[in-house]
């Protein structure tokens, strides 16, 4: 019987856990990342990817220590200095005239879906990249938790389940 009732419990908390991690999740869990180039300009277009591939490189520390939402945000917030200056520096090094601004707040997004997660169209706390006039084409993706960092350098990448480590060090 109590066999049976821990078995019961473990597949109640794992399906809880799966929920958790695969469920609806509210929309201010979600920190977004939105990096708006100057112009539709192909130089323009390939500085922007550019620039996002250097503040997600930067932010991939940061996120896998993250041991909350609000520690990201706090590493953020911290950050909108070391961020804009990546950017400008990209910027800088390559003879564009124009600069790069820096920011984190509110802003509204349409449903879109990464890997299968849906994120409804509405209003998420976003790091926002403006380079220029920001009147190009723009990327964006979902910061954290971390759904749009895989790139041909993903190997690199570690991420690790806290929640799983702790279900194995229960079980064994």
């Amino acid at each position: 019987m109590k066999k049976t009732i821990s078995i019961l419990v473990v597949i109640l908390t794992l399906g809880l856990v799966l929920f958790g991690i695969f469920g609806a999740r509210p929309k201010q869990e979600y920190i977004r990342i939105h990096v708006r180039a100057n112009s539709n300009l192909t130089v323009d277009q390939n500085v922007k990817y550019e620039i996002k591939d250097e503040i997600v490189s930067y932010l991939i520390p940061f996120i896998s220590n993250a041991k909350s939402r609000e520690d990201f945000v706090n590493v953020i917030n911290n950050s909108l200095d070391d961020l804009e200056k990546i950017a400008e520096d990209i910027l800088a090094s390559q003879g564009f005239d124009y600069g790069a601004n820096v920011k984190f707040c509110e802003e509204q997004f349409p449903t879109r879906s990464y890997d299968g997660v849906v994120l409804e169209s509405g209003i998420y706390d976003s790091l926002i990249v403006e380079l220029g006039s920001a009147e190009g084409d723009n990327w964006w993706c979902v910061v954290y938790p971390p759904l749009c960092f895989i790139s041909n350098n993903s190997q690199d990448i570690l991420y690790k389940s806290r929640i799983l480590e702790i279900l194995k060090s229960i079980l064994g």
